[in-house]
């Protein structure tokens, strides 16, 4: 008997806890036909359907509204910035330029870059590749730490000329500066 009343109370409790106006309590805009609304009036209107919400855990937060992540100094080697940075990138996008060494056309250029994304997949380092020239990539990665990682294979490659991190240079190792 108790378990029933119970459950009737716990049934009941939202249509007595709703929030409902009548209908001279009601705020002007409210008593408006939706198709006047103005965008103000759907900004409030969005306000107060998110009144009771609970907030969105960290990683369901976009990218821009996530808390930056705590950055352990002790162990990093003070004489290695690029090492700071690339912690700094943890969790965050990041973008990376590659560009293909020769005269490529555009579907050479893509089909090298597709092999190593690819390549790339299988060691689980995770890039989206965009083409953005005839010779040129961009490499996104969603963990930008992972960009590192990247690029060490990358300047490896027979036919890279070079990767892009954060406006820093990294020239491929079979890559010759007299090449045009």
């Amino acid at each position: 008997m108790q378990i029933r009343l119970v459950l009737m109370l716990l049934a009941l409790a939202p249509l007595v806890l709703a929030k409902k106006f009548k209908e001279e309590e009601k705020p002007a805009w409210a008593k408006k036909d939706i198709r006047d609304y103005s965008e103000a009036d759907l900004e409030r209107l969005l306000d107060q359907w998110e009144e009771d919400e609970e907030p969105l855990e960290a990683d369901e937060l976009p990218e821009h509204l996530r808390p930056q992540p705590k950055l352990d100094i002790t162990n990093l080697d003070s004489k290695n910035p690029e090492e700071l940075l690339k912690i700094s990138k943890k969790g965050r996008t990041l973008m990376t330029f590659v560009t293909v060494s020769g005269n490529p056309t555009k579907e050479e250029s893509e089909t090298i870059t597709k092999l190593w994304q690819t390549s790339l997949w299988n060691n689980h380092i995770q890039a989206e590749r965009y083409m953005v020239d005839d010779n040129r990539a961009i490499f996104l990665f969603k963990d930008g730490t992972q960009a590192w990682e990247a690029k060490d294979f990358l300047i490896e490659q027979e036919r890279c000329k070079g990767v892009s991190i954060e406006n820093k240079e990294y020239p491929g190792v079979h890559y010759k500066k007299d090449e045009l």
